[in-house]
């Protein structure tokens, strides 16, 4: 044990002892802490903006469980929520009224959805739109951009070819080659590879898959044009646009990435938020692909847990207190303050950094560098993200344990909280230059 694993040493019996059961440790492998190569906290209970380890350690958690908690930890009207749920039976693998709520008001929120499939995780959001975009267009490609993730299905866990818009490789071992082949993958914000890949494979490809602010390698926004020539090529070959939300979706907007953008896509994937810290997701888009799917048409996807009434309930509590008020005001002033305050304080220090922010999500990079695309973002000083990250920590700031993943500001993030964040920075950033 360390000086930098000093404040938790439960956490760390508790790792040695877990990774004699799973594999690794952990049942995801971020939570492993693999990327600031400290072991992981393990948490005992959150509320509101903060979460305390089973050390009794107290931070400001800016993970949000990787997003869902848009309205901070254990919200009482959620809780409300689920409480009752529950006492009416956990699962009944049969349909019910709140699905359908839930369905009304996604759809209400998305002017590009007109019928929603409720599942249980991004994942299998994706996957179900990739087979609707494979069967609705009769055609096997689907470009992905490079550092984008969507989930650990085979045909997406592909790294790019040896060319520019040359078909993919496996990233991950058990991903037959003759999967990874049928998706294409190029960079983020290219938009002559885009026209490339189009031009090669013309008349190939059954739909772009994309995250319209790119998030799994931190934060990385469109360029301008950017999501709307990927409408005009997908519209030009017969190919469909899915939109990856699982992240921006309620997050960014009540009508995600595509209401900030005025962009519509024919396929949306969410998740995270939509479960109000449960698990679900939902696939939707317009009714005549979503109508494919069976009992209605020939594209086959199921779920035991589909719908499931406590997500559900979550998720509507969720939504409703989203939808009213001023709820996006207030994440988009603090988001703002925090993100002026970490690059005053880098400055102050003299730390290159370079801060990415789309609504109330953010990414601090180490570099003096614009960051628009996955190379970029590895080109970075990742180190020096690691010892920042251990910095926070240590003052009692819970980032995500990743240069490539992003903060999450939430509706429960006080004014008092941003203030402290700003002040571990300013302390750690100075640190940083010993």
């Amino acid at each position: 044990m360390d000086e930098r694993t000093a404040n938790f040493p439960k956490s760390v019996r508790a790792f040695s002892q877990a990774v004699n059961f799973l594999p690794g440790g952990v049942n995801s492998p971020v939570r492993a802490f693999g990327g600031v190569d400290i072991g992981p906290l393990f948490i005992e209970r959150a509320a509101g903006s903060k979460i305390y380890d089973i050390d009794g350690n107290e931070y400001v958690d800016y993970v949000c469980s990787w997003g869902p908690m848009i309205l901070g930890h254990a919200h009482p009207k959620v809780l409300e929520a689920v409480q009752a749920a529950v006492k009416k039976g956990t699962s009944f693998g049969a349909p019910t009224l709140a699905e359908t709520t839930l369905a009304e008001k996604i759809i209400a929120a998305f002017e590009s959805i007109e019928k929603v499939r409720l599942v249980s995780s991004g994942t299998e959001a994706v996957m179900t739109a990739i087979r609707l975009a494979r069967s609705f267009t009769k055609k096997d490609f689907v470009i992905k951009m490079a550092g984008c993730y969507h989930g650990h299905s085979d045909s997406l866990l592909v790294a790019a070819g040896s060319g520019l818009a040359e078909r993919g490789t496996p990233s991950s071992a058990g991903v037959p080659d003759a999967i990874a082949n049928l998706t294409i993958v190029i960079p983020y914000n290219d938009i002559d590879a885009a026209k490339k890949a189009f031009q090669i494979h013309k008349g190939k490809i059954a739909a772009v898959l994309i995250e319209p602010v790119a998030a799994n390698m931190g934060v990385v926004p469109p360029i301008e044009g950017y999501l709307q020539t990927l409408r005009e090529l997908c519209d030009k070959d017969n190919a469909l646009l899915i939109f990856d939300e699982v992240i921006t979706g309620f997050r960014l907007a009540p009508g995600g990435a595509q209401e900030l953008f005025s962009m519509t896509a024919d396929i949306t994937c969410l998740g995270k938020i939509i479960g109000g810290g449960l698990p679900a997701a939902a696939v939707g888009g317009r009714a005549d692909i979503m109508d494919t799917l069976a009992p209605a048409g020939p594209v086959y996807q199921a779920g035991t847990l589909s719908g499931n009434p406590i997500a559900t309930a979550a998720a509507n509590a969720t939504l409703d207190i989203l939808t009213k008020g001023d709820c996006y005001q207030k994440l988009e002033s603090s988001s703002a303050l925090l993100e002026a305050g970490l690059a005053d304080a880098a400055k102050d220090a003299n730390i290159p950094v370079t801060i990415n922010r789309v609504g109330s999500i953010m990414s601090c990079f180490f570099t003096d560098k614009p960051l628009r695309n996955f190379a970029d973002v590895q080109s970075t000083n990742i180190k020096q993200f690691k010892r920042f990250f251990a910095g926070m920590l240590t003052e009692g700031i819970y980032l995500a344990p990743s240069a490539y993943e992003a903060m999450f500001v939430s509706l429960a993030h006080s004014q008092q909280d941003i203030e402290k964040t700003i002040e571990a920075a300013r302390n750690t950033f100075h640190k940083l230059k010993n």
